[in-house]
């Protein structure tokens, strides 16, 4: 008689080892500290690989609150509009079909929420344009809005890769109201343009009353804390056209979508 265990049972605690787990497989070590930088880069190869199957070569990014709403209080229901409006021009206008090069420029990209982000990823969707939602996960977790194309809705845990993947690709910043998130995103690129640290892309921001009631850039200037050619970084707009004309005087291309684009294109 044969007293020997299986093979299955004399090497059980092997195979359930964790440190016999494929790393590529073992999510406890893949979200371990050591593994931060790792994570830090599949966040950027993910969606950088996605962008580039879908021929993305330039984005217009637009920011603005996710508090926001369409029938919301005062001026709320004319931001989303004109959000929503925007979308949709720039679409049109900006080349997101695929042009003779097989390439998309200027595709609508938000942070994926609802209010200003929701409003502009579906204008593009009303002009059978692709958008892009650059999702973030958040403490009461925020979900994507229902219009960003769905194969275009991306999530990071890391604030920094969101934020390089929004500026990498922007041949242009459109910035409607907004609260810290909106403030947070703008001046971290007016910073980099301020220090050359980013091309010179044109930045317009939507609703002069609104940003020189909640930012007082006299005083910035006054103080010293700017120079006067920092104020030629931003124009400011009121409307949807007038903001897009605000891009095309800085040198955006306009590039007409076609009459009935074809679905492979959308």
């Amino acid at each position: 008689m044969n007293d020997s265990p299986s093979l299955a049972q004399a090497n059980a605690a092997q195979l359930a080892s964790p440190s016999y787990r494929l790393a590529a497989l073992d999510p406890d070590f893949l979200m371990g500290s050591s593994m931060r930088g790792v994570r830090f880069l599949l966040e950027f190869a993910k969606a950088d690989e996605v962008l580039r199957n879908w021929r993305v070569r330039s984005t217009i990014v637009v920011f603005g609150s996710a508090r926001v709403r369409e029938d919301g209080p005062g001026r709320q229901p004319f931001w989303y509009a004109e959000a929503r409006r925007f979308g949709r021009l720039a679409s049109e206008r900006g080349g997101a079909f695929l042009d003779g090069e097989g390439f998309r420029d200027n595709v609508i990209a938000t942070g994926g929420g609802p209010g200003i982000m929701e409003a502009a990823n579906r204008g593009a969707g009303e002009a059978k344009a692709p958008s892009i939602g650059f999702n973030i996960m958040l403490p009461f977790e925020q979900e994507p809005n229902a219009y960003s194309t769905p194969e275009l809705t991306f999530r990071f845990h890391y604030f920094a890769m969101r934020k390089m993947h929004l500026a990498m690709r922007a041949n242009a910043l459109v910035v409607f109201p907004g609260g810290f998130g909106t403030f947070d995103e703008l001046f971290e690129i007016l910073t980099l343009r301020q220090t050359g640290k980013a091309p010179q892309v044109p930045i317009v921001l939507v609703d002069g009353d609104y940003w020189r009631s909640v930012v007082n850039l006299d005083a910035l200037l006054a103080a010293g804390m700017i120079s006067p050619r920092d104020l030629d970084l931003f124009r400011m707009a009121e409307d949807a056209e007038s903001a897009w004309k605000c891009l095309v005087d800085q040198g955006l291309r306009e590039v007409s979508a076609p009459s009935v684009p074809k679905s492979k294109d959308i």
